[in-house]
């Protein structure tokens, strides 16, 4: 019986999407709203719904969150229709660079001396919030590779994402060896610069600027070269995040800086080449599809525990974390770039968390234990669900005002 349950919900959310998103553009809030609603209804009046909390499971919401998160990499990197270079992607490097290194530092003080976390807790709540979120983020993210007006806004909003979330993941490790080392007084901290920081990274670059360029070989040159038929599809553009994924991991590099380093090198060949278009709108329709039914179960998990340990002070951290401390590291971290004083606004108020947050904590409470972990789950329920409200109400109407 589950086993229907879960194709009905699946393919009911599949069949919506299109005349939700729909309706949710005529009246200008983000679709993950519509979906959060209806899985906080469906899940008080309907029993036998699939999994929902995700600290009941912590092996499940880690491989569902990952997929979630890496085929939304693949999509923004097919999507950016800049070349790369230091100069030209300056104000996302600082926001993903800069601007983690601020917010990881403010969230660990104020989680060990104002929310009296332990050390390595403090610094997975640090870790787990530093990223924005590449998946709920889609309303202020640039649209399609044929789109040729895309605001500077919304390029440093899509970088941010594709660079930052990679970029997390040393510091999930710090805290796991925090967790795990520290309190031993064995040497951890050699160990973490050399392989997690350094050697991680630098794998999940190689990797994915080979595997782009290999599917640029396989999937552009060739078949242009010889005038071979059937072999551009879109499914290549899955396809390619799987697989670059799986050889990353296996090689114990970050995975997610590989996905989305061979998205922008797949991107960049040929800007204008016409299979671009076909790569990305295959990899974005699935991303809408799972990110909705991931959205349906994220408010069954609100009405089943999510955020029973939320405290006042933990609901105040949240806001707090939200309007103001990212607002505010944002703005510092894009002083420099000569973006106009409103576009810097508006860039570091959108500082969106969502699945990305909850793959970070899960992974981590897979790997070591956790004081507080109830009170990690909360807090972080509380972020993405404030984020999805009130960046969710607000996107639509501030991008239609911006491009006016």
């Amino acid at each position: 019986m589950d086993y229907f349950i879960y194709l009905t919900l699946f393919g009911g959310v599949a069949l919506s999407i299109g005349w939700v998103k729909h309706i949710c553009k005529r009246i200008s809030i983000a679709y993950s709203i519509v979906y959060l609603l209806i899985g906080i209804i469906a899940y008080q009046l309907i029993d036998g719904l699939p999994w929902t909390s995700p600290f009941r499971d912590q092996a499940m919401t880690t491989h569902i969150t990952e997929a979630m998160v890496i085929i939304a990499l693949m999509g923004i990197g097919l999507k950016i229709n800049r070349r790369f270079s230091l100069k030209g992607w300056r104000a996302p490097f600082m926001l993903a660079t800069l601007g983690m290194l601020l917010s990881i530092g403010a969230v660990v003080t104020i989680g060990y001396y104002g929310l009296g976390l332990g050390i390595a807790a403090a610094v997975l709540l640090a870790a787990v919030l530093a990223p924005t979120d590449p998946v709920l983020a889609s309303d202020v993210q640039v649209k399609a590779p044929d789109d040729t007006k895309d605001h500077e806004v919304r390029f440093a909003l899509t970088g941010e994402a594709g660079i930052n979330d990679g970029l997390a993941f040393p510091f999930t490790w710090l805290a796991i060896a925090l967790a795990t080392t520290y309190a031993s007084g064995q040497p951890w901290l050699a160990s973490w610069l050399a392989y997690d920081l350094l050697y991680r990274i630098i794998a999940g670059l190689a990797i994915g600027w080979l595997g782009g360029r290999a599917i640029i070989y396989l999937f552009f040159k060739l078949p242009d070269k010889y005038n071979i038929d059937g072999i551009q599809r879109g499914l290549v553009s899955l396809s390619a995040t799987m697989f670059v994924y799986g050889v990353c991991e296996l090689a114990h590099g970050y995975g997610f800086i590989a996905v989305f380093v061979a998205a922008v090198t797949i991107r960049n060949y040929e800007l204008d080449h016409e299979y671009h278009k076909s790569l990305h709108n295959f990899i974005d329709q699935i991303e809408h599809i799972l990110l909705a039914v991931l959205l349906v179960i994220l408010g069954g998990a609100l009405t089943d525990g999510l955020l029973d340990a939320l405290t006042l002070t933990h609901l105040l951290f949240a806001g707090l974390f939200i309007l103001i401390i990212r607002p505010i590291i944002a703005w510092i971290s894009l002083s420099g770039t000569g973006m106009a004083t409103k576009h810097k606004a508006i860039v570091s108020f959108f500082g969106i968390k969502g699945i990305g947050s909850f793959f970070y904590l899960a992974f981590a409470m897979k790997e070591a234990e956790f004081e507080a972990a109830a009170e990690l789950w909360a807090i972080t329920g509380c972020v993405v669900v404030l984020s999805i409200a009130i960046h969710g109400l607000s996107a639509a109407t501030i991008m239609k005002r911006l491009e006016r």
